[in-house]
């Protein structure tokens, strides 16, 4: 019965949305509190899932949302964005311009959070559509789909680090099966597939639109990837600091502040503000309206990706995940084909990869261990199936709706196929891998 009220909210939302266009927003708060009314949260309590799973998806992103959207927008309007489009296009051309953005999404990936990622990497990808008037899907979703595979299967990421310790994997050998494992899925995923896109057209969020030259000066090349990578190279500093010493680090504290993704986001929009700013030109209150349009722009957008977390987290309150975890724990399947397959079928219903993977660990632990399954193995199984076919539960899906400005049904046929694709070639990868290592 779980099974069929998750299924029912979850067709209900998609109908507010694509028949009747009720704003997603809204949509999310109503069938949020319906959920938790049919899957037995006392009511007195449904509110509070509400505002919890808003807070929870909220607090970690909304900080991240708005600087990454004020440092897009200052990208834009001071001329550098136009210099990031035009010397990678000098490099790599139009005809591999898709392998252009695999590796910078991989390379980008490993170090960074999805969210952070996606934020830092759209001004780039905007930059080169509205520049050289290219599909923005065939441009933008090969960089998302390595951001992707990165999210779901390597370490030191959240999800994959926290498999590790549960199936006491080894993080290393992870890492090379992970690495093996990813870099087909990102080609099937990415490039291969998105040129079956180029008829869905885009409209990408205008704020990432260059302006028209305004008489400030130009910033430099140099200067221009300097303060659009500042946050990468910050977080990868502080990464790698700690490797760098074998005793007690000094400033060690002061390294673990700068460390925090937020904090390093602040960092780096200070830093915009004066090299992109106010050394070519513009006063500090031209740079604040450019930052108070960013912030206007990305609105609804903040307001989605957090009422998305409400129904995940009334689905995860009314112990729904658990329960269809149970229902397939009986299922007749190979170890690692029954952990891909219950994380996928958890990440369809909640919507939360993390959750997915996390609950599908603790069920699918002791038959692992029963049958000796490879814990490496397991890691990457468990992560392929958390990442499938990713829709209207899941905050990604709504940040890459927005961002590139399409409909539910054409993000569906390029985000949420993208993601299903990703996860099938990962289980695959683990299976071939499995029969070699035996």
């Amino acid at each position: 019965m779980t099974l069929i009220i998750v299924l029912l909210c979850i067709a209900a939302l998609v109908v507010m949305i694509s028949v009747f266009k009720v704003s997603a927003f809204l949509s999310f708060l109503v069938i949020s509190v319906a959920a938790g009314l049919m899957l037995g949260i006392p009511p007195a309590q449904i509110s509070h899932s509400v505002e919890k799973g808003i807070g929870d998806t909220l607090g970690s992103l909304v900080i991240i949302l708005c600087l990454g959207a004020m440092l897009g927008k200052l990208l834009a309007e001071s001329g550098a964005a136009q210099n990031l489009a035009s010397s990678m296009m000098g490099v790599f051309g139009t005809k591999y311009i898709q392998w252009a953005m695999v590796v910078t999404g991989f390379v980008i990936g490993i170090p960074l959070y999805y969210g952070i990622g996606f934020v830092l990497m759209v001004p780039l990808i905007f930059s080169i559509v509205y520049q050289y008037k290219m599909p923005a899907i065939y441009i933008g979703l090969p960089m998302l789909a390595a951001l992707s595979v990165t999210h779901g299967f390597l370490p030191p990421h959240p999800s994959p680090s926290a498999l590790v310790v549960q199936f006491n994997a080894n993080m290393g050998i992870t890492l090379l099966y992970g690495i093996a494992i990813a870099i087909p899925a990102i080609v099937v995923a990415g490039p291969l597939f998105s040129r079956t896109l180029k008829g869905i057209e885009a409209h990408p969020l205008e704020v990432f639109m260059p302006a028209q030259s305004s008489g400030s000066k130009i910033p430099g090349t140099a200067s221009s990837f300097f303060t659009a990578l500042l946050p990468v190279l910050l977080l990868m500093l502080t990464a790698v600091y700690p490797f760098l010493y074998n005793h007690r680090l000094p400033f060690q504290n002061i390294v673990a502040l700068v460390g925090q993704p937020s904090i390093v986001m602040m960092l780096a929009l200070m830093y915009a503000t004066w090299s992109l700013g106010m050394r070519c030109g513009k006063s500090i209150k031209q740079v604040m309206t450019i930052y108070a349009d960013a912030v206007k722009d990305i609105g609804m957008i903040v307001l989605i990706i957090g009422s998305s977390g409400a129904l995940k987290q009334v689905l995860t309150d009314s112990g729904a995940s658990m329960q269809i975890a149970g229902l397939l724990q009986h299922v007749n399947l190979p170890p690692l084909l029954l952990a891909w397959l219950m994380a996928a079928v958890i990440r369809a219903c909640v919507g939360s990869a993390t959750v997915a993977g996390l609950t599908t660990a603790g069920i699918i632990l002791p038959l692992m261990q029963q049958t000796h399954t490879d814990p490496n193995l397991m890691v990457l199984a468990v992560g392929a199936g958390s990442l499938m076919f990713s829709h209207v539960n899941d905050a990604g899906f709504w940040m890459f709706k927005e961002y590139f400005n399409i409909s539910v049904k054409d993000t569906v046929k390029s985000w949420s196929v993208m993601e299903a694709l990703v996860a099938t070639m990962g289980l695959a990868g683990v299976l071939v891998i499995n029969q070699i290592i035996k």
